[in-house]
């Protein structure tokens, strides 16, 4: 009875194409979003600031961008760390060497400078598909991770070879460098994703989104009926790599501090595929779920011991959290292959034919 949307009436076309059509989901929404800016910032201490809330959104962030190449234009990318490297290292060379810039217009042109290299590696969309692509996208992470170790200027030659975020501010107050504080740092994530992901959902619902899926779905047919597969993918992989490289300049200036290119390493793009691929493929709210899923599950592993009193070793536990964590991974799959987005909807179904659940 709580959740039903008997009696809510659209009049308009715009109410009936909203993102969110049923009070009971605005309302929800609103709450969450006024816990996440008001009440979090507030209660919230520097741990999970910082080890858990920041890198959940950065990640959330880069999973979107994944997922709009994947999920929608049906597109397999292994080189999410290389993009994100590249919207981390454009960002150090411009905030480096424009310190007037406003540090938010530095992750924009970062993700530009991502989505153009996102369209010159996406050019072998146009003749290869599947696990070929995947292939041609593993080659574009290995060398982009190349590139920036043998290259110091991305580096401003420092000898350690390390980027170091420079401290900026914004509205008189520090946002990046050692000065800023937590909550300040977690509010800017929070926003730019928040902003990012309304981008996203309003994009896969128009006419470009419809497009990624015509080419996914049937891309010979898509073609015969007029979406041009040229434009239609090299502006999935531009998108896609735009959303990853603004979320690589978070992880350097709002995360980490300072990175070396181990940080965007192989690991790192198969971490974000399997953020879309547990939250969901073609589903926005799968990759905020695939991200939380991917943060929380080891280090709630982590704990348990201590919680149950045992006592193992650091590197038992480190193994037994891996093979725990992967095992998880699996009985996902195969339980709901549809992600965590797909048990979301089918929850709230039962809830509207509640208390006569099916």
């Amino acid at each position: 009875m709580i959740y039903r949307e008997a009696g809510q009436f659209k009049t308009t076309y715009a109410g009936d194409q909203a993102i969110f059509p049923i009070l009971q989901d605005r309302v929800f929404v609103g709450l969450v979003a006024l816990a996440a800016f008001v009440a979090v910032p507030l209660l919230a201490n520097e741990y999970w600031l910082q080890a858990i809330l920041i890198p959940f959104l950065i990640y959330a962030l880069a999973a979107i961008g994944l997922n709009l190449l994947t999920g929608y234009a049906g597109l397999l990318s292994l080189g999410t760390g290389g993009f994100m490297a590249v919207g981390a290292y454009s960002a150090f060379k411009l905030a480096t060497a424009f310190p007037w810039l406003n540090v938010i217009l530095v992750f924009v042109l970062a993700g530009v400078c991502a989505a153009g290299v996102g369209l010159l590696f996406g050019i072998p969309s146009l003749r290869i598909k599947g696990f070929y692509l995947a292939v041609a996208t593993l080659a574009a992470q290995f060398f982009l991770i190349w590139l920036f170790n043998k290259v110091g200027w991305f580096v401003n030659y420092a000898p350690s070879g390390t980027a170091t975020a420079p401290p900026r501010t914004m509205l008189g107050v520090m946002v990046t460098g050692p000065q800023a504080t937590a909550p300040v740092r977690y509010l800017v994530a929070l926003g730019l994703v928040v902003l990012f992901a309304l981008v996203a959902k309003n994009l896969v619902r128009g006419r470009i989104g419809r497009s990624w899926m015509a080419i996914r779905d049937r891309d010979i047919a898509a073609e015969i009926i007029g979406v041009r597969p040229l434009r239609t993918k090299l502006l999935a992989f531009a998108i896609s790599s735009f959303y990853c490289g603004v979320a690589g300049a978070e992880l350097l200036f709002l995360y980490l501090g300072s990175v070396e290119t181990l940080a965007f390493d192989i690991n790192l793009s198969f971490l974000i595929l399997f953020m879309v691929i547990i939250g969901g493929l073609g589903s926005i709210l799968g990759s905020f779920l695939g991200a939380a899923f991917i943060v929380l599950v080891p280090i709630f592993l982590t704990n348990v011991p201590n919680w149950i009193g045992l006592d193992m070793r650091t590197d038992t536990q480190k193994h037994l959290e891996l093979m725990i964590f992967g095992g998880l991974i699996i009985f996902f799959l195969i339980v709901e292959p549809h992600g965590l987005a797909r048990l979301w909807q089918i929850t709230k179904e039962k809830l509207r034919l509640w208390p006569f659940p099916h």
